[in-house]
């Protein structure tokens, strides 16, 4: 077996089983799970509408590419939301369809990475953990650039020492953050792509929550955009991470598409064609009529807005919690540990909220989530609302 399997860290919600094992929580509450990033709203019905028309797809082999149509809807929406321009995005050349981002950035990192010359994979920390097991399943070294408050939760590139850059083959980006719900700005990103050409290295910018953000008149920017602000059509070092699981509420449809600079991607599309990952046909139809609407997703940025609106007042007072740019978490600062906050939590009231310390790792100063929580608004509105009210109640009878 792969000796670097012994390296992988427990998943957070392992480490959260077993924090709550043998917890009973008050019986007359119902429960309610702000953990995992999974949405709840409704998928849209014309979506599955035509999955269900194309069910037939079943019988034929799927395209590691895909079907020039799939790869032609996602490259025009991506033109569409960043401002690129029509023909910016050749989908044949700069488009890959993907089984959702989290098995696409798993992939990514086995094709980019060379396991002989002991490479760095850099990425923010606190994280999403696939990018971890990623880099420790390539044989490369994690190095995680911690962020904080005043730093607005992003990582501060230029305190990265030049030779941990000469190390790195791939810096991972988040934008807006898991779980901060930090966005970069396109001088940021230009910061990141200015370091990979004086490095070289490639930047794999995770987007899938680019659609979920507080105002309808400042989306947030995105790596390609800043890719073609600083005159490099092509897209070079850029590979873009988009999915429809949170856009549109369709998690298990596993459903994405990688965009980036088109040598990266024929030697990504080689490697896939030997991976065996290739997205079923109705799958592809159903994903070319999510793409091409807009509609539903501006309405699920009202669902997740109303929330926001719904429980920031109930519980600005008692934690020290800030509405996000973007994404559907919110991310507070606990009056105590963080674990012990969560388990004390659900054994009082029934919710459950993930450990901020299990997003991160410590280095240096310690764990930078550490006494911090992750709370999914991916609930019902009466749930999170509920939610908020059982979190204010438990921290003011404490």
């Amino acid at each position: 077996m792969n000796p670097n399997l012994g390296r992988l860290h427990p998943y957070p919600f392992e480490r959260l089983a077993e924090l709550t094992r043998g917890v009973a929580p008050p019986a007359g509450l119902s429960p309610i799970r702000l953990t995992i990033g999974e949405p709840r709203h409704a998928p849209p019905e014309f979506v599955l509408q035509r999955l269900r028309e194309t069910l037939a797809g079943v019988g034929v082999y799927p395209l590691t590419a895909g079907q020039p149509a799939l790869r032609a809807a996602c490259a025009r929406w991506a033109e569409r939301r960043f401002d690129l321009g029509e023909g910016a995005i050749d989908p044949d050349t700069m488009v890959l369809p993907v089984n959702g981002t989290r098995e696409a950035l798993f992939a990514f990192t086995q094709a980019a990475v060379d396991p002989s010359a002991q490479q760095r994979v850099m990425m923010p920390n606190p994280f999403y953990q696939i990018y971890e097991g990623a880099a420790l399943l390539a044989g490369a070294e994690p190095w995680y650039m911690a962020t904080g408050p005043d730093g607005g939760w992003l990582p501060d590139l230029d305190a990265v020492p030049a030779e941990a850059w000469r190390r790195c083959s791939l810096l991972f980006l988040c934008t807006p953050g898991n779980p901060t719900g930090a966005v970069m700005d396109l001088d940021y990103l230009g910061r990141a792509l200015d370091l990979a050409d004086r490095y070289d290295f490639v930047v794999a910018s995770d987007e899938c929550y680019s659609e979920i953000y507080a105002n309808e008149t400042l989306p947030p920017p995105g790596l390609l955009q800043a890719s073609a602000r600083m005159g490099r059509p092509q897209f070079s070092r850029c590979m873009v991470f988009h999915s429809l699981s949170k856009r549109s509420n369709l998690p298990g449809l596993r459903s994405g598409f990688v965009a980036g600079d088109p040598a990266l991607m024929a030697r990504f599309r080689l490697y896939r064609t030997y991976h065996g990952s290739a997205m079923p046909e109705h799958v592809q139809q159903a994903s070319i009529a999510a793409w091409n609407d807009e509609v539903h997703v501006r309405a699920n940025r009202d669902l997740y807005r109303a929330k926001y609106d719904a429980v920031m007042p109930l519980l600005a007072d008692v934690l020290d919690v800030q509405r996000p740019a973007a994404s559907f978490y919110l991310w507070p600062q606990t009056p105590t540990d963080d674990e012990a906050f969560a388990r004390d939590l659900l054994a009082a009231t029934n919710v459950a909220v993930l450990p901020g310390s299990y997003l991160g790792r410590d280095i240096g100063d310690g764990n930078p989530a550490r006494n911090r929580l992750r709370v999914s608004l991916v609930a019902s509105l009466d749930e999170c609302v509920d939610a908020a009210r059982r979190i204010r109640h438990f921290i003011e009878d404490r």
